[in-house]
């Protein structure tokens, strides 16, 4: 399946949007939600930049092209390397290693860096001509020595070899994103679905090409990144935990990873002209790790109503205690507390069914334990593995959906199963709190919030749901009443058409928007 490609005649994109490991080669929330937003503003060119590890992680293509997409480039980190040279010895810019350690420096700083300033700086330096090209950064003599000595000065417990070579790793992608971002196709703003690689990508062609920014964080990618590197066990550490008083020992090659990140998430932060996440507990961590104040706003998840509706009446009458999980099997959505709750729900209600659906590729060693996990609790006629499935043919057959995840937004299939009038169970994260619960003093529950990784309180919460039809119907009536009155699609597409506006037209969004309603946006291809 091919897409197009832009070139220098071709008249500019209105949003490039810069993706890291999600749409369009992988399925799940939040490439759904890419997807409904190009679909739902198709008035505008959507040009796409996506980024990934390795090319060999992705099975190609899986979403049909919208007719809006004008441009798509896929890059792989792990492999986007320049063509083979010949190794020759190199002296290295002084004065360009020095300004590396100025900017490492202030790094180490956060509280009193200019984050601007330390971003024009990268962006002037990196792969710039007069600049530190990746040939001295991987074999100058000034890049041999300025790793030495701050291995010297700054590293504790690991090897010189390993902290080398997590240098290295570190930093060779930036290289990559310093070419890809010079070269980008034109648009009139950039438009980043996370911080990391993307978002560090969208900063560098902020200060390059001199558009716009624009950041959308479903979830928190530095608190995500840092949960995985935390788990991580491709990252050697040399102390013993029990050693430390049950502490657990992150090391220094860990804590260098996560420090990374957390500087892209601030530098990227500091570019942006908007910044967007789903609800207040995202925003709050957002201006914890550096966003400005001034320039974040929530835009809540919408769906399309009509496409869950017609479900209600199926969902109205089934009876079969079937309770699903719709969700990638991968430990951040932690599938064995759900399986563990189904182990105690069976003990409760013995004719219940878990049905787990979702892809299993993404992290294959993790599903193959979920399977174990089935097996060794003796329920594989009761604990099923669906793979991906279409969200609508399973809301039509459950009589419960749960999340067990012990990281979230806010997640989509939350609002999908209110939509078709399934009650649903989730676990205390991100804005699942404000989708079930709501107001308390205003609000009937739409299910039950659980803490995080508790399978006996998931499984007491569902058989709660399960066993009691009043408790049940009202969840229902509850659920369908909040998203129809809060979390539609047509009000999230008008909020991002608003927030395209703003940055693209600042000074004009307001005053020249006309009074029976046209937005400046329904013209801007055609200027």
């Amino acid at each position: 399946m091919s897409w197009p490609t832009l070139n220098q005649r071709d008249a500019p994109a209105d949003v490039t949007l810069l993706l890291e490991g999600t749409y369009p080669m992988v399925r799940g929330g939040v490439s759904a939600w890419v997807d409904q937003l190009i679909r739902g503003l198709p008035q505008l060119r959507f040009a796409l930049v996506f980024l990934g590890g390795r090319s060999d992680h992705y099975a190609g293509i899986l979403f049909e092209r919208p007719a809006n997409v004008v441009h798509l480039e896929c890059h792989y980190l792990m492999e986007d390397l320049p063509a083979h040279r010949a190794i020759k010895a190199r002296r290295g810019r002084p004065s360009t290693f020095a300004k590396v350690r100025e900017l490492h420096e202030t790094l180490r700083k956060p509280a009193t860096i200019d984050q601007q300033r330390a971003l024009c700086d990268v962006a002037r330096m990196i792969g710039q001509h007069g600049g530190l090209s990746q040939e001295d950064f991987l074999h100058s003599q000034e890049a041999w020595q300025y790793i030495v000595d701050h291995y010297l000065e700054h590293a504790t417990e690991p090897s010189f070899i390993d902290y080398f070579w997590s240098v290295r790793n570190i930093h060779t992608p930036l290289f990559m994103l310093a070419r890809i971002a010079n070269a980008l196709p034109k648009s009139r703003c950039l438009h980043t679905i996370s911080t990391g690689y993307a978002g560090f990508l969208g900063a560098m062609a902020h200060h390059i090409h001199q558009r716009p920014l624009v950041i959308t964080e479903h979830g928190i990618y530095t608190k995500e990144r840092q949960i995985d590197l935390l788990e991580a066990k491709w990252i050697k550490t040399s102390r013993d935990a029990l050693s430390h008083g049950f502490q657990i020992d992150t090391g220094y090659i860990r804590q260098m990873w996560i420090r990374f990140f957390q500087g892209l998430g601030r530098m990227t932060y500091a570019s942006a002209a908007q910044i967007t996440t789903l609800h207040e507990g995202n925003r709050a961590r957002q201006l914890l790790d550096g966003a400005p104040e001034a320039r974040t706003r929530l835009i809540p998840n919408g769906i399309h109503i009509e496409r869950f509706a017609p479900l209600r009446d199926a969902t109205a009458h089934n009876q079969a205690p079937i309770v699903a999980l719709l969700g990638r099997v991968t430990p951040i959505k932690d599938i064995k507390t759900f399986i563990r709750a189904m182990c105690q729900l069976i003990s409760l209600t013995p004719d219940a069914e878990g049905w787990i659906v979702g892809p299993d590729s993404e992290d294959p060693t993790y599903a193959q334990e979920c399977r174990d996990l089935v097996a060794q609790l003796g329920v594989e006629s009761s604990v099923r593995f669906l793979g991906f499935q279409r969200t609508e043919d399973i809301l039509a057959q459950v009589r419960l959906v749960v999340l067990t995840s012990i990281s979230e937004a806010q997640p989509l299939v939350v609002l999908e199963a209110m939509a078709a009038g399934v009650p649903v169970v989730c676990s205390d994260v991100g804005a699942c709190r404000e989708l079930v619960i709501g107001n308390p003093a205003t609000h009937q529950a739409a299910g039950q919030i659980v803490p995080i990784a508790n399978p006996m309180a998931t499984a007491n919460a569902m058989h709660h749901l399960l066993a009691n039809p009043s408790a049940w119907h009202s969840a229902r009536a509850a659920g369908i009443a909040r998203v129809e009155a809060e979390y539609t699609d047509a009000l999230m597409m008008e909020r991002y058409q608003q927030l395209y506006e703003d940055v693209i037209h600042p000074s004009l969004a307001v005053s020249e928007a006309s009074p029976t309603g046209d937005s400046l946006l329904s013209t801007m291809s055609t200027r």
